[in-house]
C-alpha cells in the first residue's frame, strides 16, 4: 500500500502520473508516476491530471502510457538500454579536451582544474654554432 496521494490540496486519491515543469522551455511535461517521489515533482491523480492547464505560452507534453497498463516488457527494455549506454561509456577511454586542464575535484558546481603538463619541446640545435661576440 503507498502512502502516496495526489499534490493537489485536499485531493486523497492515489497518483498515477507525474507532472514536471521544464522551466527554460516553458513546458510542463505529464508522464507515467515516478519511481520515487522527488522534490519539485507533483504526484496528480487521473481527475486533476486530465484537467491540467499551464499558463499562457506554455506547452503540455504528456507522455503516452498508462501506468497501470505498462508493460513488464517495457520496463526491461528500458533497463537494458540505460545498462548499455552505461557499458559504453565505461568501454570508452577518457581523453581529455585540447587546451583543458585536468580536473581534480570538486565541489558543487565549482571545479578545480590543474593545468594539463606541458608537452616536452623537440631540443633546438646549437652543436655548429659559434657564439656571437
Amino acid at each position: 500500500m503507498s502512502s502516496r496521494c495526489c499534490s493537489r490540496t485536499a485531493c486523497k486519491q492515489p497518483p498515477v502520473y507525474t507532472l514536471t515543469y521544464v522551466y527554460r522551455d516553458s513546458t510542463a511535461v505529464l508522464g507515467p508516476l515516478a519511481a520515487y517521489v522527488e522534490p519539485h515533482c507533483y504526484d496528480l491523480c487521473a481527475k486533476h491530471a486530465e484537467r491540467l492547464t499551464v499558463p499562457r505560452g506554455w506547452d503540455v507534453v504528456r507522455l503516452p502510457g498508462d501506468p497501470v497498463q505498462q508493460s513488464v516488457d517495457d520496463l526491461e527494455a528500458l533497463a537494458n538500454a540505460v545498462r548499455e549506454v552505461s557499458q559504453q561509456q565505461r568501454q570508452r577511454p577518457a581523453v581529455e579536451p585540447v587546451g583543458q586542464g585536468v580536473e581534480v575535484g570538486r565541489r558543487r558546481h565549482l571545479r578545480m582544474v590543474r593545468s594539463a603538463p606541458a608537452e616536452p619541446k623537440p631540443p633546438t640545435e646549437t652543436a655548429g654554432r659559434q657564439p656571437t661576440t
